[in-house]
């Protein structure tokens, strides 16, 4: 999901907006959905250009797991560090153009270096993400969502209960602090010991682990996105267990995924059905067929979402719940310290 990777999703969603009607689509009713990486495009689309994407290339987007790792402007250290790793590996470093000698490289060694940079990384993390290079991405997608400066009118978001799990070295658990300062170099002992406080009363070190990198890369960013759209976002959470990142996507394509854990057709038509609703009419409260989710709530107006789930006897749960406050307090931490994590 490099910048380079969203400029190519940019020419093609043109190309959408160009053709779309000789295949009897509407380029005014084009919606995007993505789900983890794909959902941190959909994301970045949403804040291209500070909002200023012209024309607009799409009315609505959804994001099933949103991703947000840490974002940085194109020259920080961090990107810089990578860029001079990448040079180093490909024995560029004595050239007068190291860029030059890059692009002469051939893929197979670059795609070793890749793998190699890759693999080095902390566990769990993306090295090789977009960057804020002042024209596609002008600043921290946060600060574009708060300030109001994003392209589209209408969003929905899911969520997985357990984002964190797969994310996460299960064999080698950390003290919160320590934990904080790998997944974001830019803390000091400060925000480390910030973050440890937040997390203490939340299981062991291993759960606290799961749910820190969950919370600030997948869950918050959520919460960050849907505030941007106040009068037109709607929230889910997909929490059949074990819910982890993921675990939703043979709900979407189960051609793809394999088949669904819990088939339960009075599930599916509700999960599924919201998405088509939205698809159609940007708001997933105007259902297609009938099926047993109740009214989506507007995001703005009580902060609720509608919680896709089974019961013990394996009948669908699908209802109305509030999110949870102290939910919500981790994320304001979260946003409060975005400088420092790059997002």
């Amino acid at each position: 999901m490099e910048t380079s990777m969203l400029v190519d999703q940019d020419f093609a969603l043109r190309w959408v907006q160009s053709h779309i009607s000789k295949f009897g689509g509407d380029p005014t009713k084009v919606t995007i959905w993505g789900d983890s990486a794909g959902a941190g495009s959909v994301l970045q689309h949403i804040v291209a250009h500070d909002g200023q994407t012209s024309p607009q290339l799409f009315r609505g987007a959804i994001t099933s797991s949103t991703y947000l790792p840490s974002q940085y402007l194109y020259n920080d250290t961090v990107p810089e560090l990578l860029y001079s790793e990448v040079v180093t590996q490909a024995n560029c470093t004595f050239t007068t153009n190291s860029l030059a000698c890059l692009r002469s490289v051939d893929a197979n060694t670059l795609g070793t270096i890749n793998a190699n940079i890759v693999l080095g990384g902390f566990y769990g993390t993306s090295l090789f993400i977009p960057v804020v290079d002042g024209s596609f991405i002008r600043q921290r997608p946060t600060e574009s969502l708060k300030q109001g400066k994003i392209n589209g009118k209408a969003l929905l978001s899911i969520t997985n209960t357990n984002e964190g799990t797969v994310f996460v070295n299960q064999s080698n658990p950390m003290n919160a602090s320590v934990y904080a300062s790998m997944l974001f170099p830019k803390f000091g002992p400060k925000q480390a010991e910030l973050t440890a406080q937040l997390y203490a009363d939340l299981g062991t070190p291993l759960e606290q682990n799961n749910l820190i990198i969950g919370d600030s890369m997948f869950v918050c960013p959520t919460f960050y996105f849907l505030s941007a759209f106040p009068k037109s976002s709607w929230k889910g959470q997909f929490a059949i267990p074990p819910a982890h990142h993921a675990d939703d996507s043979a709900y979407y394509f189960p051609t793809f995924a394999g088949p669904p854990s819990f088939n339960n057709t009075e599930f599916l038509e509700a999960f599924q059905g919201g998405f088509m609703a939205f698809v159609v009419s940007q708001n997933p409260n105007g259902k297609i067929a009938p099926t047993i989710t109740p009214s989506w709530e507007l995001y703005s107006k009580a902060h609720t979402e509608n919680l896709f789930n089974k019961t013990v006897t394996n009948e669908a749960d699908v209802r109305a719940t509030p999110i949870d406050d102290v939910q919500l307090s981790r994320c304001r931490f979260w946003e409060s310290v975005g400088a420092l994590t790059g997002q």
